[in-house]
């Protein structure tokens, strides 16, 4: 099915994805490539309704378990009708989050069962991941201040209120950075962790090596 590239770019609150995210969309354009940017959860209306349940402030007080009912809820409509469709045109999909994020957000910063995700997860992707992640690190003191500024939300001109988990206590969002690196330990044929303390401009020219790497 996969003729295309699925990248996802993933890290905690702060780290600078949106940025990265839009440079290489601009890089890969300029080669000719045809690509698209999606998020998640969102990406079709019925994923964004679902979005504004669980990040807005005013989204309500859902437990680990309904917040992964809700993000695969979001992901299939997600898939079905934006990621798969475009890879199948050839195209290159970049999402702003994938299930890396619930395994991180619910599993390890939550502390939802990993194996219960895993079961959602095989129950409704299957098999099926990105081809490359790429996991922006970055402490979580310095992701959180660089957040409280909306580098991201304004990028993408999300109404600030988005700010549910960023609102969560430093021990969850040091969880959340614990998860995704062991996320990355565990399939280090996929996951590529880029140091987001870095300057822009240094991490967008890596990206660009290791994504035309993986085109060739």
């Amino acid at each position: 099915m996969n003729k295309g590239l699925f990248i996802s770019f993933e890290g905690g609150e702060g780290s600078g994805k949106t940025t990265q995210i839009n440079r290489l969309a601009e890089k890969l354009t300029s080669r000719k490539y045809n690509v698209i940017t999606t998020r998640e959860p969102g990406g079709t209306p019925e994923a964004e309704k679902i979005r504004d349940l669980l990040v807005q402030r005013t989204g309500g007080n859902w437990n680990p378990m309904a917040e992964c009912l809700l993000l695969y809820a979001a992901r299939a409509m997600h898939i079905e009708q934006v990621i798969w469709p475009a890879l199948e045109k050839g195209k290159i999909v970049i999402s702003d989050r994938f299930f890396d994020s619930t395994f991180a957000y619910q599993g390890y910063g939550r502390e939802f069962p990993l194996e219960y995700i895993k079961a959602l997860n095989d129950l409704v992707i299957g098999n099926f991941k990105p081809d490359i992640t790429f996991i922006l690190d970055l402490s979580p003191d310095k992701g959180l201040a660089r957040s409280t500024r909306r580098l991201a939300a304004e990028n993408l001109n999300v109404r600030q209120t988005e700010d549910r988990f960023e609102n969560l206590d430093l021990d969850f969002h040091a969880r959340l950075r614990q998860g995704f690196l062991e996320i990355a330990q565990k399939e280090p044929s996929r996951c590529q962790v880029i140091d987001a303390a870095q300057d822009v401009d240094a991490i967008a020219t890596k990206i660009e090596e290791l994504v035309m790497r993986k085109l060739k």
